[in-house]
């Protein structure tokens, strides 16, 4: 009787948008989510008026208000049909990873390693951002108006996107307490 030797595959996926990808070189601080909306793990995150409330970035984004990427935490539920949301409610306590390397899905561009990061700062009609959400990260700039994406300097791919879009980012630094 032969050995039946089996491939499951040559890539292996990142994980899911928001968890942590290298330890230990990361900052996490927990701040309360402003605003009136959820924000997904793995969303770029930025302080709202009412600072330290963090919103998800959206239109009009620069690079000097991003605070961090929303992170991957087991919460507990408080309903049976709420056990699996991958998101915080406003006025949760949200985990704002800050520096370090975290898996982030990709809503258009190629990620490659050391590549540049951008969130998209307004509705683009260039051919693969075309479908991208406006406060989502991208990895290519808008080459019709360059005000639609904007560079975060301060972060850079760590390789590419798996089949689900999810790519890991390496935030440098930490641009805001």
């Amino acid at each position: 009787m032969g050995l039946n030797p089996q491939v499951i595959g040559k890539d292996m996926p990142h994980g899911f948008a928001g968890c942590y990808a290298r330890q230990p070189d990361m900052i996490v601080e927990t701040r309360p989510a402003g605003g009136e909306a959820a924000i997904p793990f793995g969303t770029p995150l930025v302080y709202d008026a009412t600072k330290p409330a963090v919103v998800a970035a959206g239109a009009g984004f620069t690079a000097a208000a991003f605070a961090g990427v929303a992170g991957f935490e087991i919460k507990t539920a408080l309903a049976y049909l709420e056990q699996q949301v991958g998101q915080y409610a406003p006025g949760e306590a949200v985990s704002v990873f800050q520096r370090g390397s975290i898996n982030v899905k990709c809503a258009g561009g190629t990620p490659a390693v050391g590549g540049k990061v951008y969130i998209l700062a307004a509705k683009s009609v260039q051919g693969d951002l075309t479908n991208a959400p406006v406060g989502s990260f991208v990895a290519s700039a808008d080459s019709t108006t360059s005000a639609n994406t904007v560079e975060l300097t301060n972060c850079q791919w760590g390789g590419p996107a798996d089949a689900n879009g999810v790519a890991e980012l390496v935030i440098l630094t930490k641009l805001n307490a």
